[in-house]
């Protein structure tokens, strides 16, 4: 099937199997590799790209359903790696290991676009779909309030914190 969408703002048509993942479209067809593999069933998060602005498992998410969307990779973040999460991501070494990171950095970066101020509590029901195997939930969280601005809730940058 033939499918036209908007991928990082640049239009898109693919001819694929109308039950292929959009993250198989992504990295294979499209060679956007910045999306990653993870569990293949929507349970980790490491496939995670904005879908109309919403955070999105691509591993789940067929062709047929993708007809007119835009679509937001990690490579659509930003076009320098200068985006506020992206910087607090590095301020706060929060990669370990790195592979989940893509998805994370794109479920933090829909939630300040509908909630810029976030709560601890907003940041954890946000990032509840994304798994660190390395664990550093606190990083991350620091590192989306130091986005958004929160200093008062902001914690001390990572290997300062005593975590």
């Amino acid at each position: 099937m033939k499918v036209s969408f908007k991928v990082n703002g640049k239009p898109a048509t693919v001819d694929v199997a109308a039950d292929m993942p959009l993250l198989w479209i992504l990295r294979d067809v499209l060679d956007l590799k910045g999306t990653k593999y993870g569990c293949g069933i929507a349970q980790c998060g490491a496939c995670t790209v904005h879908v109309k602005g919403v955070a999105t498992k691509s591993c789940q998410l067929p062709a047929s359903r993708l007809a007119g969307a835009d679509v937001t990779t990690i490579e659509g973040l930003t076009p320098d790696g200068g985006h506020a999460l992206q910087q607090a991501w590095i301020e706060y070494d929060v990669p370990q290991c790195g592979y989940c990171q893509a998805g994370q950095l794109m479920s933090a970066a829909a939630l300040l676009s509908r909630k810029p101020k976030p709560t601890d509590a907003d940041i954890d029901t946000a990032m509840n779909g994304n798994l660190c195997r390395c664990g550093t939930y606190n990083r991350i969280r620091s590192a989306i309030h130091r986005a958004a601005g929160n200093t008062t809730t902001d914690a001390a940058p990572a290997g300062r914190s005593g975590e």
